[in-house]
């Protein structure tokens, strides 16, 4: 029992991490575009390495124990793909100008934490560049579809936060020490996400208390996404004393892997990329790789 609550608590602590990223948009008076990068690259390396060397196995090994070498291998792969599905599937919903991943200019996020700073000239940047711009997102003020959109963006990211704390949850549940990693990973994830999920609430309502409170609720749907899945798992699918088989967490780790395999590769290193120069998006990216392999070879001692 005490595994459940440690996974909890180190799930309830990546979501919180959206908040910060919110905070730092209203109190901070520039953005570290560079520290942004250098920590989604990490959060990115960290996630690859331990879904191809760690968490992939264990649900390999899991199947096998319960379906044969052959088709336990099968099964993995297929679950790995499976949860590359389910994550793509959730993040098409999304439309893309609603996608709370695009990154915001300096200039966009200045009015969150200076009341002097002006507006900018969405429309019109939008219409002079919309060929070249993909990053830019069209926020006019008191616009009845503007404000649909932004309490749209708080949902939209709330959804997509329930398999990132399903993915942090388990993998601490079933090791705590490679929960930790996970959630620092997840948590570095959310700070920039929050960033981004305050701009268009704040331009939506033109008020700031309101658009941190969306962002730090929408972050708190991996906590409760992960709690709703294990009560699923355990009611739904537990063996005796509500213990879930090993063929089952063996499904969820494959499953587990493909969802953080797509969301380095679709939305952190991406993000790295547009916030970064240079080689700051592979620094981070291989720093997080190699503390990640070093933190797995500790824990065999």
């Amino acid at each position: 029992m005490m595994n459940v609550w440690i996974a909890f608590g180190l799930t309830l602590f990546a979501g919180l991490a959206t908040g910060v990223g919110s905070a730092i948009a209203f109190f901070a008076k520039r953005t570290n575009y560079r520290f942004l990068s250098v920590s989604t690259g990490f959060s990115a390396g960290v996630m690859l390495y331990v879904s191809f060397v760690e968490i992939l196995l264990k649900g390999d090994t899991a199947l096998a124990a319960a379906y044969g070498k052959y088709w336990g291998a099968w099964i993995n792969v297929a679950s790995f793909f499976g949860g590359i599905a389910l994550i793509g599937l959730i993040d098409n919903l999304i439309p893309a100008p609603e996608n709370p991943h695009e990154t915001h200019s300096e200039e966009e996020t200045a009015p969150l934490h200076d009341a002097s700073a002006s507006w900018p000239a969405f429309d019109a940047a939008a219409l002079e560049s919309r060929p070249e711009t993909t990053g830019t997102h069209d926020h006019g003020r008191r616009d009845r579809k503007l404000i649909r959109m932004g309490l749209f963006t708080a949902l939209a990211i709330a959804i997509h936060n329930f398999p990132e704390g399903l993915a942090t949850f388990l993998a601490a549940l079933e090791n705590p020490g490679l929960g930790v990693a996970i959630a620092v990973a997840i948590a570095l994830h959310n700070i920039p996400e929050g960033i981004c999920v305050s701009v268009p609430i704040f331009y939506a309502t033109g008020n700031r208390r309101k658009a941190f409170m969306y962002s730090f609720l929408s972050g708190m749907a991996e906590p409760v996404g992960a709690g709703i899945a294990y009560v699923a798992l355990r009611l739904l699918l537990g063996g005796e004393g509500g213990v879930i088989p090993p063929q089952v967490m063996g499904l969820l780790f494959g499953g587990v892997a493909g969802i953080m395999v797509y969301i380095s590769l679709d939305e952190l290193l991406p993000t790295s990329h547009a916030y970064g120069k240079g080689h700051d998006s592979i620094l981070g990216l291989v720093s997080g790789m190699a503390i990640m392999a070093l933190s797995l070879l500790l824990m065999k001692r």
